[in-house]
């Protein structure tokens, strides 16, 4: 009885062991018929819509739900009816052991169920996607991002609560992405990857400068109130050099007049630097300052005069940089035809938008920048029509920054901008018009990337439908 139990359960393990290679066999296949679809093949020949993106979930796929986190990640597996192919959760580092661990996971699946390509799907949650979609898409895996707000949304669906779970959210997301709630993500290459990363640090290193700032008008305001009267533009090249050397009222009556003139012709000025010197002696005698824990904010305010003019020779040479490169996207510098659309803001939103061939149309562009019009309305109805907000709030702060910029210097968009605010059916607010006039400034870039057109704006304003005689009001 016990000979012939054990000689069965031998049998058994050897065909297990005969099944196992198999199914190692049928993964390593798999493997290596993988192949990776990007927004290469999928957007830049005409519009990726919900069709499509459901025709793209095939049904010999695996599809992946991921949970992003900063060290771990939790991933499930469904099929293209919804059935969990996965017993629970499976974990997975944010390193190569990882990545290589959750594939084997995800091709031993695949073998099982008869599935030939992956897809994963992910939250694109700051940068801790970037990794792992970048090896995955190498790798033969196709990666595509869901909304986190749909996420969000989708909560009670499952469990009907509202809570976050590790190990619910994969699912949740598997699911969005088997219905063709997804999109492509896009990762900058080559020069775009260049010239974004150099805006971001830009404009990191320009938060920074902000914050030293501050931190050096809050010493100057306890122990020198009278400091913007006294010495004008805080972090002008004068100012923080006579920061550095005679940062409190005291300092600046003993370097007397011809000191504070020193400090003026060393740094070798122009201005009024030497009509300002007395001026500067009289409200520093005149101060109401306090005097007493001056020795340590003497040393912090110039430490931050240091800093600041650091950080003002630091972001002039990303800024070079960043022009050298821009230079070499095709027609780019039409765009700077535009009057008041300098060098910073042009890079900015370049830096944003990216390749341009991943569009169809402008309108995706403005979906992106978040600019892109939501209406609340049910029945009779109707609600006010606002800008979704959703979308990559660098480009759409640094259209805004453009179309207040060419309202001040273009006059094109100073008449246009004149028309939104006065005219008589349906007059907008200020801050409308000057959305309105970031929306069109986006469209007129959007052409001249595209077509590499020469801007011109006679007629831009001809292609803005409105009555003549408002139009003759407005100029």
């Amino acid at each position: 009885m016990n000979v012939k139990g054990n000689r069965r359960k031998k049998q058994e393990a050897k065909l297990s062991i005969i099944d196992q290679q198999t199914l190692l066999r049928k993964a390593e296949e798999i493997k290596s018929d993988l192949k990776a679809s990007t927004w290469h093949e999928l957007e830049t020949n005409g519009k990726f819509d919900k069709n499509d993106k459901l025709t793209f979930i095939s049904e010999d796929m695996l599809i992946l739900g991921c949970d992003i986190g900063s060290e771990t990640h939790y991933v499930r597996a469904i099929d293209t009816r919804g059935r969990e192919l996965s017993k629970s959760a499976f974990s997975f580092s944010n390193t190569e052991e990882g990545f290589k661990s959750v594939l084997d996971w995800a091709l031993k699946l695949a073998a099982e169920n008869e599935k030939h390509q992956i897809v994963m799907g992910l939250e694109p949650t700051g940068h801790y996607w970037f990794c792992v979609a970048t090896w995955m898409v190498n790798n033969g895996v196709s990666v595509v991002q869901v909304n986190p707000y749909a996420v969000k949304q989708t909560k009670e669906v499952e469990d009907n609560s509202q809570l976050k779970d590790d190990t619910k959210d994969p699912k949740l997301i598997a699911n969005l992405v088997k219905d063709g709630n997804f999109g492509m993500p896009y990762l900058p290459e080559k020069l775009y990857a260049d010239i974004r990363r150099l805006s971001m640090f830009r404009d990191q290193l320009t938060e920074d400068r902000i914050r030293y700032i501050n931190r050096l008008h809050r010493e100057l305001k306890i122990y020198f109130p009278e400091y913007k009267d006294a010495l004008g533009k805080t972090d002008g090249m004068f100012c923080l050099e006579l920061l550095k050397k005679a940062p409190f009222p005291k300092d600046l009556i003993q370097l007397g007049s011809d000191g504070i003139r020193a400090v003026w012709r060393d740094a070798k000025l122009r201005g009024r630097g030497y009509a300002k010197a007395e001026s500067i002696l009289d409200y520093a005698k005149k101060s109401v300052g306090i005097k007493d824990g001056s020795g340590a904010s003497r040393q912090a305010i110039k430490w931050y005069a240091n800093k600041i003019q650091e950080l003002d020779v630091q972001i002039e040479d990303i800024q070079q940089q960043l022009n050298k490169r821009c230079g070499e996207i095709p027609h780019a510098e039409n765009i700077q035809e535009i009057s008041g659309i300098g060098e910073t803001t042009l890079t900015g939103i370049l830096a944003e938008i990216g390749d341009i061939s991943r569009f169809d149309d402008v309108k995706e562009v403005q979906k992106l920048s978040g600019l892109g019009l939501v209406a609340c309305s049910s029945g009779k109805h109707k609600g006010e029509t606002k800008i979704s907000y959703r979308g990559r709030k660098r480009l759409r702060y640094w259209l805004f920054q453009a179309a207040k910029s060419a309202v001040v210097h273009a006059d094109e968009y100073r008449q246009l901008h004149a028309y939104y605010t006065t005219r008589a059916d349906n007059p907008l607010k200020k801050m409308q018009s000057l959305i309105v006039i970031a929306c069109k400034l986006l469209r007129v870039i959007y052409v001249i990337l595209m077509k590499g057109t020469k801007y011109d704006p006679e007629k831009m304003l001809g292609d803005i439908k409105r009555p003549e005689k408002q139009l003759t009001a407005a100029a």
